[in-house]
């Protein structure tokens, strides 16, 4: 037997397919299901038919897959420390920064959490269902993009420990979407082939997140002013927890031109807007870098993405003694934003990352 593995088991189609290779190839698989008491059991038709995870839908897809593959199934309460994550990312918006939950569920959740239950169960390993790739290289295990260009979550697990990183599977990495779904109707798992993917944001399936912050944080003020770059006031604003950096639309107020957020101000509650080329910076500064390969005792030159959805652009990163990172770009890059993540990648290899604190 090739070991004893702990899949986290959401219910969706790319865990459940990742529990059918695991069996495939000789794995004694235990499944575990995560309750985070954060979840919407009905599609959203706003959404493009997409829906929330970790609902009692979800739980039982997810039992039942296990069930059909005579697989043992736990299911663990982590609404606590799933609060946590939802404190950080109402916090993080009423600090004028945007965050990125994923990077932090991964972190604190599923690659934490999930090994700690998984040794308790004297398993070897612990799998998911993310598109992203484990590659035996010539220091030790690395973590690599997913075979998916479309799907790659890579960028979202960059905060794992490095010392964990021989125990993580990804079973669908080397995989296409449409090859899961195929897999999935050969593996008899009739309506999972076509179960909606989960919105990117589990606890805001509707994709109003100044409604929860609100509904989490009702004593706070956070109403103002909306401004341009010289102070003049353009208009006003019901909350600035409704805007991120380099948003054009939505704005609520009537310009003369296209306008593009530049800066929030939660201090005094002010948005700064501007122009698209007001929005290009050479470089960022970052904190908490966390690296999955030797910390670089000199500048590297690189590849670094700012968003989920950036295509990456070469850089010079150079570490700082706070544990930080200076990242020059090569090329201006447009709309970089605290509180969210740059990636650091060598080829389709991800060395680290850490979160933006300033564009620069």
């Amino acid at each position: 037997m090739p070991g004893r593995v702990v899949l986290a088991m959401s219910g969706g189609v790319d865990s459940s397919v990742s529990a059918v290779l695991l069996k495939e190839q000789g794995y004694d698989v235990i499944g575990m299901f995560m309750r985070t008491g954060a979840h919407s059991d009905e599609p959203d038709s706003r959404r493009d038919n997409k829906k929330g995870c970790c609902s009692a839908v979800d739980a039982g897809d997810a039992r039942r897959v296990a069930d059909r593959l005579d697989i043992p199934f736990y299911a663990l309460d982590f609404e606590r420390e799933f609060n946590r994550i939802i404190d950080y990312f109402a916090d993080q918006y009423l600090a004028g920064r945007t965050p990125n939950p994923c990077v932090v569920c991964n972190t604190w959740l599923k690659f934490g959490q999930l090994w700690t239950f998984a040794q308790q169960l004297d398993a070897d390993f612990i799998a998911t269902g993310h598109y992203a790739r484990m590659v035996a290289g010539p220091q030790g295990p690395e973590l690599h993009k997913g075979a998916d260009p479309e799907k790659d979550q890579a960028y979202v697990l960059y905060g794992v420990r490095r010392e964990i990183l021989g125990r993580l599977l990804f079973p669908i990495g080397g995989f296409r979407k449409e090859e899961i779904r195929a897999m999935a109707r050969q593996a008899g798992l009739g309506a999972m082939a076509d179960k909606p993917d989960s919105v990117e944001i589990c606890f805001v399936p509707d994709g109003d997140h100044a409604k929860l912050i609100r509904k989490r944080r009702p004593e706070l003020a956070t109403a103002g002013n909306v401004v341009d770059r010289d102070g003049t006031i353009l208009g006003e604003h019901d909350g600035f927890e409704r805007f991120t950096i380099g948003q054009r639309k939505g704005l609520g107020i009537a310009t003369d031109r296209k306008r593009f957020v530049l800066d929030i101000l939660p201090e005094t509650r002010t948005v700064v807007l501007g122009d698209r080329e007001d929005l290009l910076s050479q470089g960022l500064t970052a904190s908490g870098v966390n690296w999955l390969v030797d910390r670089p005792a000199a500048p590297i030159r690189c590849a670094a993405k700012i968003r989920y959805r950036h295509a990456g652009s070469l850089a010079t990163v150079t570490t700082t003694e706070d544990g930080g990172a200076r990242v020059e770009f090569d090329e201006r890059q447009s709309a970089i934003t605290p509180g969210q993540a740059v990636v650091f990648y060598a080829g389709s290899q991800v060395l680290g990352g850490g979160w933006i604190e300033e564009g620069w």
